[in-house]
């Protein structure tokens, strides 16, 4: 098996990384398969991510990623020596986080014959960061391979995308996450379910086939808006979606956070209620990143519950247009058919617009409670 199995319904992209592994094996590589800087890009779930690391594991795999070995099951999770991953938890990367990339990816490498960086979200780079990466890009290491994923190649500067190789990933198709599920053990029903509801999204495939309580809070998101019938009650289910959204980053984040302050003012030698010198401003760095990923965390949340929803009247669409065979929530489907018949086709469009209208906004730092209150109103 290899490290390249682990992705679904990408052929067309692990073609070409095959390729990229054997041309960088070779001792006197000349062809242009190999270059020191690549892009991924995909929509969520797609599994660019994945990709990456899969490609970064061959390339430091003796084996050209054989997937058994230690090198290759320490790359996949980042903690490989020669593997630097970038997975940031907040709203953006800073230039300070690059500088200090940038530094260790000059490091030669350890046991590998590459040092390799993979930047989960290189959309996140703020712009002065991103400057600092061109630099390096532009300049590499004879042995430093750079691994970028983004949701599409605008949303990273022009000037990145032009020194990078791009390969596009494609969300997967259900039968394939259905086949991956039932890999996994799961009933074909519940494979079934799970990959209609997340629409391809391998780990949200995932994620609902595990829990039950995900399916649950998915099932009563979409109730909610199933509710609203006037301007009242669509003011009071943003405000529950809101409320849902910021008890679920607290319980995500709050625990994390209390640790992580405590090591933090252990290591600036905490005596009593004062710090050493340097650790008061080191504890206001930290709380100022844990409120950033506390906002992003309620931002993913509302922004899944909204994809939900969308699932929702893309069934009311099917039905408007005499089709039902790829209808995704089925359990619900007496509910869906009364608002199908209340409706029309053009009515229903405009509201699947507004929601990735309201998911645009959120992604560009919207105040939530205002983006879902004026969604919940177009929705009434």
């Amino acid at each position: 098996m290899s490290v390249f199995d682990l992705l679904v319904d990408q052929g067309h992209v692990v073609s070409v990384l095959l390729e990229a592994v054997a041309a960088s094996k070779e001792k006197n590589n000349s062809s242009q398969e190999m270059t020191h800087a690549w892009l991924f890009t995909g929509p969520p779930g797609s599994g660019r991510s994945s990709a990456a690391l899969a490609f970064a594991a061959a390339l430091v795999c003796g084996k050209s990623g054989c997937n058994n070995c230690l090198d290759c099951k320490t790359a996949l999770t980042g903690s490989h020596a020669d593997v630097e991953l970038v997975r940031t938890q907040g709203l953006s990367i800073k230039i300070d986080e690059v500088r200090e990339l940038i530094g260790r990816a000059s490091w030669s490498p350890s046991v590998g014959n590459y040092r390799v960086v993979v930047i989960e979200d290189a959309d996140r780079l703020t712009e002065s960061a991103a400057n600092a990466l061109l630099k390096a890009i532009e300049e590499p290491g004879l042995r430093t391979v750079w691994l970028m994923c983004a949701p599409s190649a605008t949303d990273v500067l022009p000037t990145i995308r032009s020194r990078t190789r791009s390969l596009v990933l494609r969300t997967p198709s259900i039968a394939a996450v259905v086949a991956l599920l039932e890999k996994e053990d799961f009933s074909q029903p519940m494979a079934n379910f799970a990959a209609r509801a997340s629409q391809g999204h391998i780990g949200r495939a995932r994620h609902l086939a595990k829990n039950t309580e995900a399916r649950s809070r998915r099932e009563a998101i979409l109730k909610i808006s199933l509710l609203i019938t006037d301007v009242a009650s669509a003011f009071k289910a943003a405000q529950v979606l809101v409320d849902a959204a910021k008890a679920e980053a607290e319980d995500e984040t709050e625990k994390d956070a209390s640790a992580e302050l405590t090591a933090l003012k252990e290591a600036w030698g905490e005596q009593g209620s004062r710090l050493t010198q340097g650790g008061s401003k080191a504890v206001k760095e930290l709380e100022k990143d844990q409120k950033s990923r506390a906002t992003r965390t309620v931002r993913d949340y509302l922004d899944r519950a909204l994809l939900d929803i969308a699932t929702l009247y893309r069934d009311v669409l099917l039905i408007q247009s005499d089709s039902k065979e790829t209808t995704i929530n089925i359990d619900l489907i007496s509910e869906i058919t009364n608002l199908a018949n209340n409706s029309t086709p053009q009515a229903t469009l405009r509201k699947l617009e507004a929601i990735m209208s309201a998911r645009t906004n959120l992604a560009h730092n919207a105040a939530p409670l205002l983006t879902i209150e004026a969604l919940m109103v177009s929705l009434k």
